[in-house]
């Protein structure tokens, strides 16, 4: 652990902090780290509170510049989405709400003097921007996320693609083109022989798997329009599911997962289920059951964790890596420190379980911290978290979308697919929009993509 004292801190560091703590020492510090959707949603809604009193400040940390809804980052690697029109800067965020930006990774913190240390921000060119930097806090808010879990499996970390941040999904989107043109350029030969292929190994068949999938899919079909006309959208890119359980889509209910497999099946797209991979190679996985799939491009989406900052700082963790939390959200150990998101294993009384780390959670978690903290800076009680589970949509690109719905309003679980289905998985981004900008400002957002679909090109290829 780290020993400084804040005024060294505060010397070495210089940071613009509007109502300076330094200036009026009751303002209540609140720290979130990590700008994902629940985390970016706390800030922007306790900026704004704060900005209508004089009681609180907050600061948000993220080690990227901009923010981008996790749940796109499957159209951004297929190249349907162009992550730079959806991106948003935090630190335009944070002039607009009222809170503070600093970018840098969680690399410790001191639960006695109550201060993080960020690392240092470099550029593209290994040139330090940002120096490595000391917060304070009075309440921390630990919101960073998840990470692909390889579960130790031999070569998945070497040869296998994640998609956890818009810089991997770039990645993997850049290199499908390649693959798709070194191939388009094979076939021009006719000669050639035997006829090559581009091979897609998702391991994995949740919602991630299977939505990415379909929209590799739909990209393969759209490609012959950009001048690959020798490529066969699915002789020639053929694209394999492979889950360990039984079926894909474990969490939702079977008629679902049984539908959304016919579905998969009438595109093309292979599903090996009960395959546990031992091991990836660079041009192939390898199953338990001796099975060998071919593969040009690996994608790992069989899981998550969380990274090993919260337990090496003293967090007592589960087995994932996720911080134990108590259904106040606040941490067993230390009451000023809470976590939601997918790094919260919060008790689920009602299911006997911890809450699923989905988008939904993460949103409802940040609409009860933020009152919670609000009548904490009031020093009244905390009321305790309770999940409503709304229900999962599985979007297959523009192919279909199907899904169930649960809750109080309807008291039952309900199957919506097409039109309907369509609408509520699109609402799910634009409620998140909203969440940060406003009404208007999504209404508005929601008409610039509109627009800007009418003239861009339906695949990214560059």
């Amino acid at each position: 652990m780290f020993q400084k004292s804040h005024a060294k801190m505060e010397a070495i560091v210089p940071v613009s902090r509007g109502r300076d703590t330094a200036l009026n020492p009751r303002l209540h510090r609140i720290v979130v780290v990590g700008g994902g959707a629940g985390g970016l949603e706390l800030a922007t809604r306790l900026g704004d509170y704060a900005n209508r009193g004089d009681n609180a400040k907050v600061v948000l940390v993220d080690r990227s510049a901009t923010h981008l809804w996790k749940p796109l980052l499957h159209e951004v690697a297929a190249g349907s989405m162009d992550a730079n029109a959806h991106q948003l800067d935090y630190v335009a965020q944070a002039r607009w709400h009222h809170f503070e930006f600093q970018q840098g990774d969680l690399i410790d913190l001191d639960r006695a003097s109550k201060v993080i240390r960020i690392s240092a921000v470099s550029d593209q060119d290994g040139t330090e921007i940002l120096p490595m930097r000391e917060i304070p806090y009075d309440t921390l808010v630990l919101a960073i996320g998840s990470v692909t879990n390889f579960f130790g499996v031999p070569g998945a970390a070497e040869h296998a693609m994640a998609v956890d941040t818009v810089q991997q999904a770039e990645q993997f989107r850049r290199r499908l083109i390649a693959a798709c043109m070194r191939t388009q350029n094979r076939l021009a030969d006719l000669g050639t022989a035997p006829r090559p292929t581009v091979d897609i190994a998702i391991v994995g068949g949740g919602a991630t798997g299977v939505e990415l999938s379909a929209e590799l899919r739909g990209t393969a079909q759209t490609l012959g329009a950009y001048g690959l006309h020798h490529l066969h959208p699915t002789r020639d890119i053929r694209i394999t599911i492979i889950e360990a359980g039984p079926r894909i889509l474990p969490p939702l209910p079977e008629r679902i997962a049984t539908e959304t497999a016919r579905l998969l099946n009438k595109l093309d797209i292979t599903i090996l289920a009960g395959e546990k991979v031992s091991e990836v190679r660079p041009d192939a996985v390898l199953t338990a059951s001796g099975k060998r799939i071919p593969s040009t491009l690996t994608v790992w989406a069989g899981g998550i964790r969380v990274g090993e900052i919260l337990e090496r700082v003293g967090l007592p963790v589960n087995k994932l890596g996720q911080v134990i939390v108590s259904e106040t959200l606040q941490t067993i150990v230390d009451p000023d420190i809470f976590a939601l998101g997918d790094c919260a294993s919060c008790p689920w009384p009602e299911q006997g379980k911890s809450v699923p780390p989905r988008a939904q959670a993460a949103h409802q978690q940040a609409s009860f911290l933020y009152g919670a903290l609000c009548r904490r800076l009031q020093h009244k009680p905390l009321r305790t978290f309770h999940f409503q589970d709304h229900g999962s949509l599985v979007s297959l690109g523009r192919f279909d979308t199907l899904g169930n719905l649960m809750g109080k309003v309807i008291g039952r679980s309900m199957r919506v697919e097409g039109i309907l289905a369509r609408f509520l998985y699109i609402s799910l981004y634009r409620m998140h929009l909203m969440a940060l900008h406003g009404f208007m400002r999504m209404a508005l957002d929601t008409l610039a993509q509109w627009l800007r679909q009418k003239t861009a090109p339906r695949v990214k290829l560059h």
